[in-house]
């Protein structure tokens, strides 16, 4: 009875950052010493890892037990490293093989009767040992996700007696596979059920497109928030790399389930109340935000000057860069966050602005004081802005169906497919008319050099929905047509 060690790991973004967590039994009155710079969360682990082995029939010797977490720079946090600790306890009073030890990697919570919980970041665990060429030991329910890593041993346990019967020879952890990677097709909301609102339809495709920033102004019950949740219906299916990568995010966030990559766009709508790090990421542990959670999909932001300040000041440089770079004292941590940004606001508080008979005693200036809780660079990121109008009774009972979402997603999907052959920037393939029109707009409209060249990536897209190798005049008007002016 001496010592032993394992592998487990921590989390740094969706990195998998190896952690060894040794264990030794030594001379001295007894006492079970955790070091390494734990959190609250691994240093009560001590009380579940001796309650699961009292629950196996087991007690631990009357030594001085002292485990390190290393690197012991490194903060650990999270109650994954509950399973590593007992199985390298078990191993240090020789009653596993120790020397197995070493060609595995393990992370899971214990509940006091032995049983191994689910915990967050088994898929970036698992792609972490596969790096390295280890197995891994993880929950049972989570095997199927661990089984994403591709060759790697993969033991999904539901307690501490099917691992030890396991490396004692008595009981065989089959190896789970991963489920199928199958795209279910959109089921959300259609598309025709939106009567009218033809230009905002339009909108939604040119930003399904190209992947652009869209804001809808309108008043309560236009539908704004209507079109926003039809607008993922329109984006192709995750190829397997993002799946991949989108899946990574939601596993360290904990939000994975049942081993499942996700296959479709996200869609995340978070309440006007949630705070910078719930939207951006961080918080103690420096967790995903909504950003990271939308990346290759949709973020929703209804009543977007209802936001605090703060947090929506602090999406304008992953608008801009794809990522969330969240700075803590201990760590830097960056998340993937290329996401497609839907707002949706009233024109003031009331939402009445524009309509005489209902519109309140303080307007215009009410519209004014509204629209100034955002910020001018923000609102210079949004490439595509709208005005929605609410649809006469008349007109709702009498006007025809729309395209469904499946005929507007093919030519969105046509669109990209046009787009992926061509080399060229948008700037390269203008006609000379299109950038005469193009260059005198941006002047006489006073547009940023962010806001010109958004604006031609906007054209761009008009024109891949066209099949047009050139952008001509017609797409740089109609993209002129969707620029705010400021």
């Amino acid at each position: 009875m001496s010592s032993a060690r394992i592998t487990t790991f921590a989390f740094s973004g969706i990195a998998a950052v190896p952690v060894e967590v040794q264990v030794q039994f030594a001379s001295g009155l007894p006492n079970f010493i955790l070091v390494g710079m734990a959190d609250k969360a691994v240093g009560e682990s001590r009380e579940r890892v001796r309650a699961a082995l009292s629950a196996l029939g087991l007690s631990l010797p009357a030594r001085r037990l002292v485990v390190n977490l290393s690197p012991a720079d490194l903060i650990k946090e999270g109650s994954h490293y509950d399973l590593p600790i007992a199985l390298a306890v078990l191993a240090a009073m020789e009653l596993l093989p120790a020397e197995e030890f070493s060609q595995f990697a393990a992370l899971g919570e214990l509940s006091l009767d032995g049983a191994i919980l689910p915990v967050a970041g088994v898929l970036a665990a698992a792609l972490g040992a596969s790096e390295r060429e280890l197995g891994l030991i993880c929950p049972a329910v989570q095997g199927p996700e661990a089984a994403w890593a591709g060759q790697i041993q993969v033991l999904a346990a539901e307690n501490l007696i099917q691992v030890m019967n396991h490396f004692r020879g008595t009981q065989v952890l089959s190896q789970p596979q991963p489920p199928p990677l199958v795209d279910t097709g959109w089921d959300g909301p259609c598309l025709s059920d939106v009567v009218g609102q033809e230009s905002a339809k339009r909108a939604l495709e040119v930003a399904a497109a190209g992947n652009h920033n869209l804001m809808m102004v309108g008043p309560p019950g236009a539908g704004k928030s209507m079109l926003a949740a039809r607008l993922p219906g329109l984006l192709p299916p995750l190829t397997p790399g993002q799946a991949l990568e989108l899946s990574l995010i939601h596993s360290v966030a904990g939000l994975l389930r049942d081993g499942r990559l996700l296959s479709r766009p996200p869609f995340r709508e978070p309440h006007h109340s949630a705070s910078q790090a719930a939207l951006v990421g961080g918080g103690p542990r420096a967790r995903p935000g909504e950003i990271s959670l939308a990346h290759h999909g949709v973020l929703f932001l209804d009543e977007w000057p209802e936001f605090p300040r703060p947090a929506l000041e602090a999406l304008r440089q992953p608008m801009e860069t794809g990522q969330a770079a969240i700075a803590r004292a201990q760590a830097h941590v960056t998340y993937p966050a290329r996401f497609l940004c839907i707002a949706a606001m009233n024109p003031c508080r009331c939402g009445m602005l524009g309509d005489a008979g209902r519109e309140c005693a303080k307007a215009p200036r009410c519209g004014e004081e509204y629209m100034s809780r955002l910020s001018g660079p923000l609102l210079d990121r949004m490439d595509i802005a709208i005005e929605i109008q609410p649809i006469p009774a008349s007109e709702l009972s009498r006007a025809p169906r729309g395209e469904p979402t499946t005929v507007v997603a093919a030519r969105v999907a046509a669109a990209r497919a046009f787009a992926a052959t061509r080399e060229q920037a948008p700037e390269a393939s203008l006609s000379a008319p299109a950038r005469q029109l193009a260059e005198t707009a941006a002047e006489r409209l006073r547009l940023s050099t962010r806001g010109f060249v958004r604006t031609l990536r906007v054209a761009r897209s008009i024109a891949d929905l066209a099949a047009s190798p050139r952008v001509e005049r017609p797409h740089v008007a109609e993209a002129l047509s969707f620029r705010r002016r400021h």
